[in-house]
């Protein structure tokens, strides 16, 4: 799973409290209007939703991840309209969708007999870095397209359907992560040692000072 510096986890314990932190990162979304769409959202959403269940008999952990994430719409400039600030959020957000594209095409094109598998540009943009783990490797892709039937939209209408066709030729081998229980015991020995190693110094004994060393004759 991707790895995000200084994220905050929130506990939930039901269908309610999932649906009150999507409400809470809802409000969070810079909306504006714009010629095309009156509330017209200047950023992506992310969110994500990791389960650990546990087997009481075999003691063996599993942990999955869904990942709902709502794309910012693409739109010509010289159609919304939009100038300053929103110009800026226009170009930003095609450029991330364009990023996102690339990595949707890379894996969609699969292993090829004469040049092995293709390299995957997740790191051209934050934006594919954050879906990885939602496009990639032991993930199953879905995408759902909202799309205008006015015919004035036809250009964007093509584009995102488009999109959608090569992010569902994406093929990925999906295996259940799970750990039994004595990998989870070395898991969290692990995870001791490298918060000791963190915490600077070397291990102590139990009366605190260090375990001597060797000197060497020079």
């Amino acid at each position: 799973m991707v790895f995000i510096q200084n994220i905050t986890e929130v506990e939930v314990h039901s269908a309610q409290e999932t649906m009150e932190k999507l409400q809470q990162g809802s409000q969070r979304r810079h909306v504006t209007g714009t010629s095309m769409n009156s509330e017209s959202s200047r950023s992506h959403m992310i969110f994500s939703i990791v389960i650990d269940t546990k087997n009481p008999q075999s003691g063996a952990s599993s942990r999955g991840k869904i990942s709902l994430v709502d794309m910012a719409g693409s739109e010509r400039v010289k159609r919304s309209e939009v100038t300053g600030q929103g110009f800026k959020e226009a170009v930003a957000i095609n450029k991330s969708l364009s990023a996102l594209l690339d990595v949707i095409d890379a894996l969609s094109k699969g292993e090829n007999k004469d040049k092995g598998k293709p390299v995957v540009p997740y790191r051209n943009h934050i934006l594919t870095q954050l879906m990885s783990d939602s496009l990639g490797g032991n993930a199953k892709t879905l995408m759902f397209v909202n799309v205008s039937p006015a015919s004035s939209n036809e250009e964007e209408t093509l584009g995102s359907l488009g999109y959608a066709t090569r992010a569902s030729l994406i093929k990925n081998e999906v295996k259940k992560d799970e750990d039994s229980a004595e990998v989870q015991r070395l898991k969290k020995i692990i995870a001791r040692l490298s918060a000791e190693d963190h915490q600077g110094g070397r291990p102590r004994t139990r009366g605190g000072t260090p375990p001597p060393t060797r000197g060497g004759r020079g």
